[in-house]
């Protein structure tokens, strides 16, 4: 059985001298050319999303397998924006590693996705766990998404966020490498949390 956990309160600050950024700013000066590479908006910090290790790309890979096998190619985006609501629309942009969506891709070409378009976001964590854990967390409970999970890669678990609310996820729960994980959406079809990590060095 996973292990539920109380769910942490949000902490984050950004340091006081930090600039602070808008979406309409990060678009302008991206077009200028001065802002390149690959990068997410969050609260207001650019962070660079450059270079990923060989264990983090293999897990991005099973997980995008695993999940168009589930939902479909068209139902599932890998590391593109999403648009969250209220307050931190300006001010926020994430690209998370996964999302599924509610309607295909062919209704998003034109436009990016809301929040409330997204049924599942996952992210792929080694050094940005506590991150990932609390910063991303907070915002994508405040826009309602569903579920969230977020795969430790250095401990080999997958930490699992429902029931949205705007204080936070009010119900997580950790998953260890033997046990087995399904999302809301598709209940009934279940992964193994070890078949989405990297196998272990003998």
């Amino acid at each position: 059985m996973p292990q539920t956990l109380t769910p942490a309160p949000y902490t984050h600050e950004p340091p006081p001298s930090t600039i602070k950024w808008t979406r309409h700013q990060c678009r302008a000066i991206q077009e200028s050319g001065v802002l390149t590479g690959r990068y997410e908006l969050i609260e207001g910090e650019i962070i660079s999303k450059m270079g990923q290790k060989r264990p983090h790309a293999y897990v991005i890979t099973r997980i995008t397998a695993w999940l168009i096998a589930l939902f479909g190619e068209d139902f599932v985006q890998f590391q593109l924006p999403i648009l969250l609501l209220g307050e931190d629309n300006e001010m926020s942009e994430p690209e998370p590693d996964g999302a599924v969506l509610r309607q295909p891709a062919a209704a998003y070409r034109d436009e990016t996705p809301y929040a409330s378009e997204v049924l599942l976001v996952v992210e792929v964590s080694d050094s940005t766990l506590r991150f990932d854990q609390n910063t991303k967390a907070a915002l994508y409970s405040r826009s309602g998404i569903p579920e969230y999970w977020v795969i430790d890669i250095t401990k080999r678990q997958v930490f699992v966020y429902r029931e949205p609310a705007p204080s936070g996820y009010q119900s997580v729960a950790v998953y260890a490498p033997d046990e087995e994980i399904a999302t809301l959406a598709r209940p009934e079809q279940a992964i193994r949390v070890a078949d989405l990590l990297p196998l272990l060095s003998l």
